[in-house]
């Protein structure tokens, strides 16, 4: 997130999916080990972010995203051409990923066990079916804005890490937007600063 509070920067398109600026909030992550190993990628850097990033990664079951984070044109799926993700063949989480949508879809199976499933009838839904895939490990809320502030709106987030990058974006999209009151209960339990980036976790009490 920036300093002004935007999670993506304004424009977003699918050829630009982070909008103007809004690939400076990433710059931290993308060279750390940590980050490149699940994406495929060999090497990377260890820092003070690599642990936060693993601890992120692990004991995850399942993820739950919005449509625009899995991408593709607004409206109904091409039938001809269906988009599947940005991650190519073999996706980087390994696990069941549902996504929220109002357009129904089969379900889509990739390399390495990654498996999207379409839902169509709300966050609560998805959840659901999220944590019985889960099998008893986490359900990470993969986003964007409007995915999240309908889960934290709805008091069912009980953890949150906000990656802080020192930039002003200007416009966008905000995590916040709306939420107000329904972020009380969250407690700052760990803060890891860098000169990049400060990681602030967040647990529900």
């Amino acid at each position: 997130m920036s300093l002004d509070g935007f999670i993506a920067g304004p424009d977003q398109s699918v050829e630009n999916p982070l909008g103007i600026g809004g690939d400076q909030l990433h710059g931290w992550v993308l060279p750390l080990a940590a980050w490149r190993e699940p994406h495929g990628f060999p090497g990377g850097e260890v820092n003070e972010s690599s642990k936060v990033v693993e601890e992120e990664q692990a004991g995850i079951g399942a993820t739950i995203m919005g449509r625009n984070m899995f991408g593709g044109h607004p409206g109904s799926w091409n039938p001809n051409d269906p988009w599947n993700g940005w991650w190519g063949d073999d996706p980087p989480f390994h696990h069941p990923v549902f996504v929220l949508t109002h357009h129904a879809r089969e379900a889509l199976a990739l390399k390495g066990g990654t498996t999207f499933t379409f839902v169509t009838d709300g966050i609560e839904s998805a959840l659901d079916q999220a944590r019985e895939a889960a099998s008893g490990k986490d359900v990470m809320l993969g986003g964007g804005a409007d995915v999240a502030q309908q889960y934290l709106q709805a008091g069912l987030v009980d953890e949150m890490e906000i990656h802080l990058v020192p930039v002003f974006l200007g416009g966008g999209e905000r995590l916040f937007d709306g939420v107000g009151r329904d972020l009380h209960g969250l407690e700052l339990v760990r803060t890891v600063a860098t000169p990049d980036v400060v990681h602030l976790k967040f647990v529900r009490r």
